[in-house]
């Protein structure tokens, strides 16, 4: 994680029957995030049947702000309408202790 603590907590809550496109759409963004040298880590999270969730750190907040601007989010946001239930839920978050091998 090389001592970021700047990260991004997005939950994703699928329409029922767009579960499977969103999934898909997450594993898919791992090629686009990879293209980001401020991005230290980038997690694509399944949480429940419906539930799915990003989180990422960065090496700085402006490594943050490029991302929340970049291509994944914007990808996201074109296609929130027809996979989401409800607006994707973006946090800025501060990491307080991890444990990197």
């Amino acid at each position: 994680m090389s001592n970021s603590n700047v990260a991004i907590l997005a939950m994703l809550e699928a329409k029922p029957k767009k579960a499977q496109e969103l999934e898909d759409f997450l594993k898919e963004a791992l090629l686009l995030a990879e293209k980001e040298p401020d991005t230290c880590t980038w997690f694509a999270l399944k949480l429940g049947p419906l539930s799915f969730g990003i989180f990422d750190t960065f090496k700085d907040d402006e490594g943050r702000q490029l991302h929340l601007n970049g291509p994944i989010a914007a990808a996201l946001m074109a296609n929130a309408e027809e996979l989401l239930s409800v607006a994707p839920d973006i946090k800025q978050i501060e990491v307080l202790a991890a444990k990197v091998e």
